[in-house]
């Protein structure tokens, strides 16, 4: 592993992960790609990417385009003569660039592909209410997600799960994944799988603010599921009594009412109606404010 050169690419945490594991492991990493440092905040300050804080305090190499097509960043990327390159929680990449390397490309994503092909597939294996997950490594071509498999890793959901808690572990594994990967290839003996295509096919799209109001008018499992394929971030909302609030944790409760009526004693818990079985909420954020258990936010508010 020690011989190939390595051209990583990467921005948020999650691939920070895989990147120190490759070098932990001796990989020769000769240029870290990821994105640019964006203004953040209320004084919009330039913030850089976990990656690029990971690269810059371990002496790699930093590049980051703001065109993926550029002939200047192209004429660097090729200056550093990778033999393979790997990509971690990154951006589409045109072919002129996952083609480069002799010994190809190769993603990490959060799924057992072909299922939850997409940008959110840790978020949507919940909301589904799926029991198991996991990781898989493929080389790339023309059609995202879609190239043949190298590596899969498994990981089951947990009904206690969130998007948080199943992150970190897919993190963990992913980075154990990615360095199994480079060493099969380093050895040539690499073997790929071309990914079948199954029914029914579950997608991953991006979750954007419409995508996560949750919809009372299902069962209280779907809810519940729903809330925490969205918690921490980027957090399922609803509006009660004309005020928008974020749901962070809740359970489900036996009680069956009106969906979307609310039920409080206005001082310990919230429940919703659902078509089915209730919704007790544990932790919330209403605009504007911090977020904290329903029992502190009722010291100070009334609900009903």
């Amino acid at each position: 592993m020690k011989d190939l050169r390595i051209v990583f690419m990467g921005t948020p945490e999650f691939a920070v992960a895989s990147l120190a594991a490759l070098v932990s492991a001796g990989c020769r990493i000769v240029g870290v790609i990821t994105a640019p440092d964006k203004p953040k905040g209320r004084g919009q300050q330039l913030m850089t990417s976990a990656v690029k804080e990971y690269a810059l305090e371990h002496n790699l190499p930093v590049l980051q385009p703001t065109n993926l097509k550029a002939e200047s960043f192209l004429t660097e990327l090729k200056k550093l003569k990778a033999d393979l390159q790997i990509v971690v929680a990154f951006r589409m990449l045109p072919e002129v660039v996952w083609s480069m390397p002799p010994l190809g490309t190769f993603n990490l994503h959060g799924s057992l592909l072909p299922q939850y092909r997409g940008a959110a597939p840790i978020n949507w294996a919940i909301i589904n209410g799926e029991k198991e997950t996991g990781v898989t490594t493929f080389f790339l071509q023309h059609t995202i997600d879609t190239g043949n498999i190298i590596l899969q890793a498994k990981e089951p959901i947990t009904n206690e799960d969130n998007v948080g808690s199943l992150y970190e572990r897919l993190m963990v594994l992913g980075a154990k994944t990615v360095v199994k990967t480079v060493k099969l290839i380093a050895n040539g003996k690499v073997t790929t799988l071309a990914q079948k295509e199954v029914s029914p096919l579950k997608a991953a799209p991006k979750l954007f603010k419409e995508t996560c109001e949750i919809n009372w008018n299902q069962p209280a499992t779907h809810v519940y599921n729903f809330i925490r394929g969205l918690s921490p971030y980027p957090a399922a909302w609803c509006v009660l009594n004309n005020n928008t609030f974020k749901i962070f944790k809740a359970k489900i409760d036996t009680t069956t009412f009106a969906f979307g009526n609310i039920d409080s004693d206005n001082k310990s818990y919230i429940r919703i109606g659902c078509a089915s079985e209730s919704i007790l909420i544990e932790e919330l954020q209403v605009q504007g404010k911090k977020r904290m258990k329903v029992e502190d936010y009722l010291r100070g508010n009334t609900i009903v």
